[in-house]
Parts: C-alpha cells; structure tokens; sequence
C-alpha cells in the first residue's frame, strides 16, 4: 500500500523508518508546510515524492493510507482534510484537542465513508493479548486494582509547553496510562477524581488520575513531564500480582504469587518498532472495506477524549483553540 505522510517531525521519522522495513508498504510521499523540509525527510527515508503543502498530498491519486504526525491542536483540521480528499487516516494520539472534535470526525468519516483511525500504538500490539490472557486466566485470582505510571523529562519540546500546541501531560503521556486501564478494566465508570500540577506557561505538567469503576475496581495513574518514571503497569490480585514493563511499548510480562515468588515470565515477540502492528491493521480494514479499527474504534477514541475532557475540566484547563470555538 502506498503511504503518505503528513507532518515530518520526529514521530514522522520513527514512522517512516519502520514502513521502509515492511513489505506490505510502499514509502510513497511526505508533506510538510516547506516544500524543502519533505525533500529531505523524502530523500532520507526513501520516499518517492515530497510535497510542500498537505492538500497536495491529499490531492494526489496515488495515496492510499496517510498518516497524520502533526501536534494535537492540527488533527482535527488535518483529518478533515484527509477525509474530505476520500483519503484513509491514520492520526497520531492524542486523536483531537476534545470529544467534540473527535465525534465530528466520527460523523463526518461516516459521511464520506472513509476509513479512520487512532495511532495509538498499545491497542494494536500483541501484548494487549497477551496480558489480557493472563489476567482472563485467573492465575491471580480476582485484581482489585491497576496502577500506572508514564513520565519523560520532555519540557525541552516546543509542543509540549504550549497551550496553543494542546501541549502538557495529559493529551502526550496521560493518553496511554487512561488507555492501558480501559483496555484491561473497561469503561464502566463510575467516577474519576485527581490532582494536577501546572506549568507557569499554562499546561499541565503533574497529574495523578484516580478511576473508580462500578463493581469496586480502581486503577490508579500517575503522569509527569520532568523525570523518568519506570513506566510500569501492575495489577493487584487476591493471588499475587502480573508487572507490564513498559506501558507505552510492553516488553515484558511477570506473575508473582503474594510471597512475591515468580510463576511466569512472558517476553513479547520481536518487532521492528512497534509501529507495524498499527499499520497492518490499517492496511487490512481498508482493503476489506472497514471503515473503522476493529482495536482503536472511534467510539472508544471518543471515549478516551471525554475522560480527558473531565480531567482538563477538574484542573481548568483549556486550550486556546476551544475558546474561540
């Protein structure tokens, strides 16, 4: 499948690195607001053309998947123009700047029937399975509660800062703590209750997420923008407990009976990046006709957007954007 790429920033080149390293695509064109910086991304990881503007991308016949890597405050403009051109999407997380925005995205692809779809990484991984095997296995008998953590020492980037960027927390790392705990515990909420930190420019940079689930479960997520957390997922059963190294890409998976006593290690398959996993999934919907991802459906991007808009609520964070709307 041809792929096009919109936005060539850093996300861009991992991106790209890994479609060069798939048979199942083809590096076709890359798009950037400077005709000069697609010429290099182009040149760099093989790319057959390069384009200085996105409707030109949109406009060319040859596309068949474009992925969107562009910061948080341009998916929804950037979708709808992918949309519009009957070009299937594949958008960067966080998916848009609020459930609002995201649910017009929803209706509008249902409009002009094209395929959409979240890149958010750990949905479409084969360690999504993996732990959720483990967990249906009962070999720690009933979990009561999750806990999360995913923090980087990331204020050096531009868009992380900037209110007008949808920066902070919350719509760069937070996305995957609150995903990791719906795909394992659901979203049968039943109330969600934190705490925050805020940069002097106006974003979130600390936030600790508590989500109280009907039935008594509760996970519990912890988000910063300033250190190196351990970036482990753990669940607590009445048998022992399972660590997930890593949520933003599991490598490993670990059981321990409440002596602390290892009973199972799972190392995770191979991968080029990570990435393929989405990718493929896109290629196979759209040549079958789907409209959405059967592992990231746009409802549950909605979702995820709405939970993210009752924490910005608490905190009285809103971005720039969203007050001109």
């Amino acid at each position: 499948m041809k792929v096009g790429i919109l936005g060539c920033g850093a996300m861009a080149e991992t991106f790209a690195d890994t479609l060069r390293q798939m048979e199942e695509t083809e590096c076709y064109a890359a798009a950037s607001r400077t005709l000069k910086r697609a010429e290099e991304f182009a040149r760099e990881y093989g790319f057959e053309k390069a384009y200085g503007s996105y409707e030109e991308l949109c406009e060319d016949p040859e596309v068949e998947l474009i992925y969107i890597a562009t910061p948080h405050s341009c998916h929804f403009d950037n979708m709808e123009l992918c949309i519009r051109h009957k070009k299937p999407v594949l958008c960067e997380k966080a998916f848009t700047l609020n459930a609002g925005e995201a649910e017009r995205i929803k209706e509008l692809a249902k409009q002009e029937q094209v395929f959409v779809a979240e890149a958010i990484w750990t949905r479409y991984m084969p360690s999504r399975n993996m732990i959720q095997e483990i967990i249906d296995s009962g070999i720690i008998g009933d979990i009561s509660v999750l806990t999360a953590n995913l923090s980087y020492p990331i204020t050096h980037k531009e868009r992380i800062m900037r209110p007008e960027l949808a920066g902070g927390a919350l719509l760069d790392i937070g996305v995957y703590g609150i995903n990791f705990a719906l795909m394992h515990f659901g979203t049968d909420l039943e109330r969600i209750e934190s705490s925050v930190r805020m940069t002097d420019t106006g974003v979130d940079a600390m936030e600790s997420i508590t989500i109280f689930y009907r039935g008594g479960r509760m996970a519990v997520l912890t988000h910063d923008i300033y250190s190196r957390s351990d970036r482990k997922g753990i669940f607590y059963g009445e048998k022992g407990y399972i660590i997930v190294e890593n949520i933003n890409n599991p490598q490993r998976i670990s059981v321990y009976d409440t002596q602390d006593r290892l009973l199972k290690r799972i190392d995770v398959p191979e991968q080029i990046s990570g990435y393929e996993y989405e990718v493929l999934e896109c290629i196979n919907a759209v040549c079958s006709g789907e409209k959405e991802s059967s592992s990231m459906p746009l409802a549950d991007s909605i979702e995820v957007m709405k939970i993210m808009d009752e924490l910005r609520g608490q905190w009285g964070l809103i971005y720039p954007q969203e007050k001109e709307q």
